[in-house]
């Protein structure tokens, strides 16, 4: 049965976080991972644009995009050994640490594809470079978003977990916006030539002024009151990748059932669209970055509003309305921009985004409640990574082989009706977000209870 979440009230006794402290850690987990998911965003559009023809090199523009995206689903195999790695050690070591180094991870990996030689310069060893590199850049992104998600919704009232732990949501939409900004801009400053010369370097290149600013931010937090608390208390896991799975099973599928449809929307309309509309609606690469840039730049202030939302209504009745919008979406979409009108195309992405927000705002505090504090960094990764195998990672794979073998959008947009459903079944085996509340009130009051005597 669908739940209440409760209403934001006082903060819970023992949290003693400063107003700036909180807006700090808000914004650090913002920034931070909108740094990071700028490398990522960079990389997933260069994929759909020029990788294909720079690295993977074919007679056949399809299998050039095939072997282009194959790298893309790369970068979320990796995940989950960051996050089993990050995520382990977000329990043991404490939050910051780790946001420190999966930063650092993320960012070399980006800064060096942009200095690398492509196929024509020396031949197979470029795509298998690219590999490692994309291989690097996943690690450091399955790391990211449990630590980032922790920094900001533990250092809030947990009340408010749904506005809080969206920070973290909006680094995905403000990156992407950032890299198709800057990938927009050279487009239209540069030439064809020019571009695929050189000019998709210098989107890779500003990474490594990007991470600096992120370390500067992430480098004068505190470590959260929840995990300060654990310490005090001694109850940090010694194992609790095998603690999650023997003692938290359900926990585990329900996260990663739910973050399912928002993955594959997401992949459909910022970065398969890119090709649909270059290839088959015969547009600029300009106008469909610009459409994306559209839907993402609303997406910076429907995500956090949407997280507040869901602390005052019931977060799984949102979640699962939107998820069911998601699925039927597609449906309409395809079949409104069978023609060229750009102004379809942008209509279409927004509503899309728009859904995605409804989804994505509450998800961080739904996948992070459903675990225990002690276990919650370990988890919220393990969830986060695994359930970007069979949502994310394949599905630009799946949307640019299901086109070419049906010649058709239909079984594009029935993969993303399934990838719904999905998600529903994870909602229904969620927990209540007030079970997760009162855990973290009573963990930080326990450990305040000695001072206080």
């Amino acid at each position: 049965m669908l739940y209440d979440a409760p209403r934001a009230e006082a903060s819970p006794p023992g949290r003693t976080t400063s107003r700036s402290g909180l807006v700090r850690a808000f914004f650090a987990s913002l920034t931070g991972t909108a740094l990071e998911w700028y490398d990522f965003a960079v990389y997933s559009a260069a994929s759909a644009l020029v990788f294909g023809d720079l690295f993977f090199p074919s007679e056949d523009p399809l299998t050039g995009t095939l072997l282009a995206f194959s790298t893309y689903a790369v970068g979320y195999v990796s995940r989950p050994l960051g996050g089993i790695v990050f995520g382990r050690l977000g329990d043991v070591i404490g939050r910051k640490k780790v946001l420190i180094a999966t930063l650092v991870l993320i960012g070399a990996a980006t800064f060096v594809i942009g200095l690398l030689p492509t196929h024509g310069t020396i031949g197979v060893a470029a795509p298998i470079a690219l590999v490692v590199l994309r291989f690097a850049q996943g690690v450091g992104v399955g790391g990211e978003w449990g630590g980032a998600v922790l920094l900001s919704s533990e250092f809030g009232d947990p009340k408010r977990r749904g506005f809080y732990a969206s920070a973290a949501q909006v680094g995905p939409p403000a990156g992407n916006l950032l890299a198709n900004g800057v990938l927009a801009a050279l487009g239209v400053l540069l030439t064809e030539d020019q571009f695929l010369s050189w000019g998709w370097r210098i989107a890779f290149l500003v990474s490594g002024v990007l991470v600096g600013f992120g370390l500067w931010i992430r480098a004068k937090l505190e470590e959260t009151p929840v995990f300060k608390a654990m310490e005090a208390e001694h109850s940090r896991p010694e194992a609790p990748v095998r603690e999650v799975l023997t003692r938290q099973p359900r926990a585990l599928a329900a996260a990663i059932l739910a973050r399912v449809a928002p993955d594959v929307l997401y992949a459909l309309f910022t970065v398969f669209v890119l090709t649909y509309a270059t290839d088959e609606l015969d547009m600029s690469r300009g106008s469909a970055l610009t459409a994306v840039l559209i839907g993402s730049s609303l997406q910076i202030f429907l995500i956090p509003l949407a997280g507040a939302l869901s602390d005052r209504v019931n977060r799984r009745l949102l979640y699962g309305c939107s998820a069911v919008g998601a699925g039927a979406w597609p449906f309409v979409f395809f079949g409104m921009v069978d023609g060229d009108s750009w102004g379809l195309l942008v209509l279409g992405v927004v509503v899309a985004l728009v859904l995605h927000s409804l989804m994505y705002g509450p998800q961080a505090a739904f996948v992070a409640e459903q675990f225990s504090p002690r276990l919650r960094s370990t988890g919220s990764s393990l969830a986060y990574t695994l359930a970007g195998l069979i949502g994310g990672a394949i599905a630009p794979l799946l949307f640019t082989a299901l086109l070419g073998s049906f010649h058709s959008w239909v079984p594009l947009a029935v993969y993303v009706a399934v990838a719904a459903a999905v998600t529903l079944a994870g909602l229904l085996l969620g927990r209540d977000p007030a079970a997760a509340v009162d855990e973290d009130a009573q963990l930080v009051a326990q450990a305040a209870e000695p001072v206080a005597t």
